[in-house]
């Protein structure tokens, strides 16, 4: 049986990658993506493959995502190797973007979403304590945050206001294996 695919999406500083790490530690069956980003390698947050602009063009050029876009003014891509893992039965989850859920939907039907969400307060906190971005920056990821998921989809909500065992706890329960 093939494994499932798990977009794990939600607005800047809502705590996806600190989530997903958690789901790592206690899910080690589960195949957590690691993208590849046009981002200088020290920009710090998530462990990702930097890549330059040109790189990433020869790459997707040449079939290396299964996935990719842009978004913040850099691209992102999902390497096309997670299609064996799912072969291989194993559940995958990656850090998306809204703005790809409509072709990962078409190239994974079975695509589940988890929908990190928080509080605007929330987001503000942990966005100016990762120091990456000004308060201009803040304000417009905080702008964007209160997007609409495209329809159609499988999504469970996953709140990270509080503890973040609650919120880890929720996202394993979304893991479980479907009952028929």
């Amino acid at each position: 049986m093939a494994g499932r695919l798990f977009a794990v999406v939600g607005p800047s500083g809502v705590g996806k990658d600190t989530l997903l790490a958690a789901v790592r530690d206690r899910h080690p069956l589960c195949h957590l993506v690691r993208r590849v980003i046009t981002r200088a390698p020290d920009a710090g947050g998530e462990a990702f493959d930097a890549v330059t602009e040109a790189e990433f063009a020869r790459l997707r050029a040449a079939g290396g995502f299964a996935l990719h876009w842009r978004a913040h003014g850099l691209c992102y891509g999902i390497p096309s190797a997670i299609d064996e893992v799912l072969a291989e039965g194993r559940d995958v989850l990656f850090n998306g973007s809204r703005a790809v859920l409509g072709e990962a939907a078409a190239r994974y039907p079975r695509l589940r979403v988890l929908h990190v969400t928080a509080r605007p307060e929330t987001l503000a906190w942990r966005l100016a304590g990762r120091g990456r971005e000004s308060a201009d920056e803040i304000a417009a990821r905080l702008g964007r945050a209160g997007y609409a998921l495209p329809s159609g989809l499988c999504i469970t909500r996953i709140e990270n206001d509080g503890a973040l065992e609650q919120a880890v706890a929720a996202m394993l329960a979304a893991l479980q294996p479907e009952r028929v």
